[in-house]
């Protein structure tokens, strides 16, 4: 197949390139910028000049492909429900290229979205359209093309890692640089799942490949890895105290990360494993983090993230 691939040039993208070509199928890369294409050039890839500021540029890529990976999304926090938002358009803009056909796009969404309301691991199976999460917008849009018979396959994404980054935990290793401390709330036993991203480009290319319409697959492979755990490993890394804080100081030590310090975004995988055959083997998240460069400079545009 030919697959039109945004975030292309991304931390999950780039890895999603090497699958997909060693698996016989040809790229069609989204990128904006001369360097982007480059970059896709010398992995092997096709370039198509887009942007996510221009869903229309995304859909006549989409109609020049035999499938849609969609990995792009804009990563400011600050902006995080209005990139919410325009996700869903870039996501009805491909519609717009793929429907009465029978190509299948995937959508990049975060592990939380399928949380039970009771609280717990999330799961495959639901979809809670009133989640205060503003990537519900991604799923939502997603739902709408399924309505219009459109193969929509949702992958469902963890804190994604490797020795470069690690989702959220890249960004919070810089606010405990920035507080003096790596912290962790109450008794941290706050859990965050995590994934390899060699596992995660690889689950990309098996929902490609056997993936149904309309399914959610779970790209988790450690169910939740305690905060306090991850706060260790950074201040073991980093050489800074480790400490527990309350709420009142939950500001001062996570930063514009604070929304993040309570949550529990924890995911099972055995549906996802079992339906695609996913065997994941990459290395654990508090491996990557011991031996993380931390020095490398940090933005408040953060990884992917299953949030």
């Amino acid at each position: 197949m030919r697959v039109f691939l945004t975030g292309a040039t991304g931390f999950i993208g780039s890895h999603i390139i090497p699958e997909l070509l060693g698996a016989g199928h040809e790229v069609l890369g989204l990128t904006r910028t001369d360097a982007g294409a480059g970059q896709l050039e010398a992995a092997g890839a096709a370039v198509h000049r887009g942007d996510l500021e221009q869903p229309e540029t995304l859909a006549k890529g989409a109609a020049s492909a035999d499938a849609v990976i969609h990995c792009a999304f804009d990563h400011n926090f600050e902006t995080f429900a209005e990139n919410a938002k325009k996700d869903a358009r870039n996501i009805a803009a491909i519609g717009t290229a793929l429907e009465g056909t029978y190509k299948p796009i995937l959508i990049t969404s975060g592990i939380g979205i399928g949380t039970p309301l009771n609280g717990g691991p999330a799961t495959e199976d639901i979809l809670n359209p009133r989640h205060a999460n503003p990537r519900i917008a991604t799923e939502l849009a997603g739902a709408a093309l399924t309505a219009q018979r459109i193969d929509v396959r949702t992958i469902r994404l963890p804190q994604v890692h490797n020795t470069l980054k690690a989702g959220l935990v890249t960004p919070l290793a810089a606010e405990a640089r920035r507080a003096g401390a790596a912290a962790y709330l109450g008794d941290g036993q706050t859990r965050w799942a995590a994934a390899h991203v060699s596992d995660v480009a690889r689950l990309y290319v098996l929902a490609l490949e056997k993936g149904e319409p309309g399914a959610r697959y779970n790209a988790s492979v450690e169910e939740g890895v305690t905060a306090r755990a991850i706060a260790e490993a950074i201040g073991l890394r980093v050489g800074l105290p480790v400490r527990s804080i309350g709420p009142e100081e939950v500001n001062r030590y996570f930063g514009w990360m604070a929304p993040f310090a309570g949550l529990d975004m924890i995911g099972t995988n055995a549906w996802t494993r079992e339906r695609l055959g996913w065997n994941p083997n990459g290395v654990d998240l508090l491996s990557d983090l011991a031996v993380m460069d931390y020095a490398l400079p940090v933005e408040r545009i953060a990884p992917i993230a299953g949030m």
